[in-house]
């Protein structure tokens, strides 16, 4: 069995001029919002509140008005409160049971609930950084061609989120996802192939991993 047939999550409903662009299937947003918040006393980031607002219905917010047409969330540590507690219309919902890993199960759960749908990408994004919205979301979006397409966020050359991934590069990455590296190891290796985008002065890329990263907020 290979790693990718072992993955079943469970999954609930809740250009440039001239150039040639032969787009094939939609880009999905990918959204990891499993993690448990260590550091910040147990409490999983995805329940963390904003301006009223929680950062797992903020961040999924993003990726719609950023111009995805779907959004795939992986819920992890207290899944059933933030499905009890988070308004996600429309958001498909992904139980990843082993969130305790890291971010690479995550990621490997996400790309699994896409397979055998008509997804062209999945256009991914991370729970803790409330400072990446739409603005960034859509920059990214933009730079899909094909399913063969690699892209991620740039901040001052340095390589960040959220990042898109073709269809093409499911299976790789997933091999290469383990603890929270994520597809770190994937995209240095098929760095030649990713089209930077800067979002530099329409994002910021920090994490809230602490109780003191609160104080970033506005």
């Amino acid at each position: 069995m290979t790693e990718s047939e072992s993955l079943s999550p469970s999954v609930s409903t809740a250009s440039g001029a001239g150039e040639e662009i032969e787009k094939s299937g939609e880009v999905v947003g990918l959204l990891l919002a499993a993690g448990g918040g260590r550091r910040l006393g147990g409490c999983p980031k995805a329940l963390l509140e904003h301006r009223g607002e929680l950062f797992v219905e903020r961040a999924a917010r993003a990726l719609r008005d950023g111009g995805c047409t779907r959004v795939h969330v992986v819920l992890g540590a207290t899944a059933d409160v933030v499905r009890e507690q988070a308004s996600l219309p429309g958001c498909v919902l992904v139980d990843n049971p082993d969130w305790h890993e890291g971010m690479g199960s995550s990621l490997r759960a996400g790309l699994a609930s896409l397979r055998g749908t008509d997804a062209g990408a999945a256009l991914v994004s991370l729970v803790d950084q409330p400072g990446i919205g739409a603005a960034a979301v859509a920059r990214v979006l933009s730079a899909y061609r094909s399913p063969a397409t690699l892209a991620a966020a740039t901040y001052a050359g340095e390589r960040g989120h959220p990042v898109l991934f073709g269809a093409d590069h499911w299976d790789g990455i997933a091999a290469s996802a383990t603890g929270d590296r994520g597809a770190r190891a994937y995209l240095k290796e098929h760095a030649a192939a990713v089209t930077a985008v800067e979002c530099g002065d329409v994002a910021e890329p920090y994490d809230i991993d602490t109780f003191s990263d609160l104080e970033r907020l506005e």
